[in-house]
């Protein structure tokens, strides 16, 4: 742990405190991905969304049902978790979990993504996002690429695919490279962009995120970054996915089932949740916990086990009992994990996603953004 020496011993009292406090939630093994018609609950990526800076009308601490637990994460998701000092953004003195998470995606199979032919199935491909008010959610098949002349009403799009039937897919660690830039190379435009775990090192990139031990409510709201947390499974819930530049290169940057995807700056992490990171089941029905955003509180899915939504506030969030303060995802096809933050978060942090600029690259640690 890296404590000044004077806050050692009550720091450590409060982190034990905290560990015995923790959600009422435990991680089980991951469900693998999901068939890939889903509907699903979930995000992405580009920087943030501003949500207006609103009152969140709640003052004072959180209490101890809403802090992180990092005995939620799934065995293998962190590479170390310790406790330091940290400065939230509006200068409060505070300590942090420096959480170093492997970026593997423990206990979930990642892909498929795209379609080979015109012929591809739902269940060999992944899935699009209409990311407009439609929130629609598209298997991306064969089918998909042979329509999407006419869903963007433009015949430029039938570039995506040959006469023999073959689809334009990024199969090499170059192509992913060339076709995820804000301005994508020619050659990679009309193509279906997929990246592989092959291209990185011991087949992942760990993330570094800083989240308050107890997370503390806000005076105002404020906007999602372009990282919105880390899932229990050790991967990170991007922002809002940058469609509108990823469609305007004519490509489109599959997820797999469990709305997830890969890049060379950040390896796999997740714009969506369609219920496969729902790792962390809870006794009373509520829905799973995903994961915990930058502020602290917990991220859960979206639906309960009766398959009921609950009545949210502007970021999504609500409060009972048993978690305190939290949040629910959204649907995938809204392009968001939530809507804005309700607790104060740390004045900088290296943890970071993709930003606006077009398909999957930017990347945590704070590495240079391209898609």
């Amino acid at each position: 742990m890296h404590l000044n020496s004077c806050q050692s011993l009550i720091s450590i009292l409060a982190f034990s405190l905290m560990m015995l406090a923790g959600c009422n939630s435990s991680s089980s093994s991951d469900t693998g991905s999901t068939d890939n018609g889903s509907t699903d609950t979930g995000s992405t990526d580009t920087g943030s969304t501003d949500t207006g800076s609103t009152d969140t009308g709640s003052t004072g601490t959180a209490s101890s049902a809403e802090a992180l637990n990092v005995d939620n994460f799934v065995a293998g998701a962190l590479a170390s978790a310790e406790i330091e000092d940290c400065t939230l953004s509006d200068g409060t003195e505070t300590t942090c979990y420096r959480i170093e998470a492997a970026g593997k995606a423990q206990g979930q199979t990642i892909g498929p993504f795209c379609p080979r032919t015109t012929s591809s199935t739902a269940a060999e491909t992944g899935i699009w996002i209409s990311a407009d008010s439609t929130a629609q959610v598209y298997d991306a098949d064969g089918d998909f690429i042979l329509n999407l002349a006419n869903l963007y009403n433009d015949t430029a799009w039938n570039g995506l695919h040959n006469d023999d039937g073959s689809v334009n897919v990024t199969l090499t660690e170059a192509a992913c490279d060339g076709a995820a830039q804000p301005n994508v190379e020619d050659q990679y435009k009309y193509h279906c962009v997929e990246c592989s775990t092959d291209y990185l090192d011991d087949g992942a990139i760990a993330g570094t995120y800083v989240i308050p031990v107890t997370p503390t409510p806000a005076d105002t709201t404020s906007s999602v970054a372009a990282t919105v947390g880390v899932a229990l499974n050790g991967s990170e819930l991007s922002g809002p996915a940058p469609v509108d530049a990823i469609l305007a290169n004519y490509t489109i940057a599959a997820f797999d089932d469990c709305g997830g995807h890969i890049n060379l700056h950040q390896g796999y992490h997740y714009h969506a949740a369609t219920g496969c990171t729902e790792v962390g089941a809870q006794d009373d029905g509520h829905a799973g916990l995903i994961g915990y955003a930058m502020d602290g509180y917990g991220i859960y899915g979206m639906k309960d086990a009766d398959g009921n939504e609950e009545s949210l506030d502007e970021c999504r969030g609500t409060t009972d009992d048993t978690r305190g303060y939290h949040y629910h995802a959204a649907s995938a096809g809204e392009n968001m994990f939530i809507g804005c933050n309700h607790g104060k978060t740390v004045a900088t942090t290296t943890a970071g996603g993709p930003p606006g600029g077009g398909p999957p690259n930017g990347g945590p640690n704070g590495t240079a953004p391209t898609r």
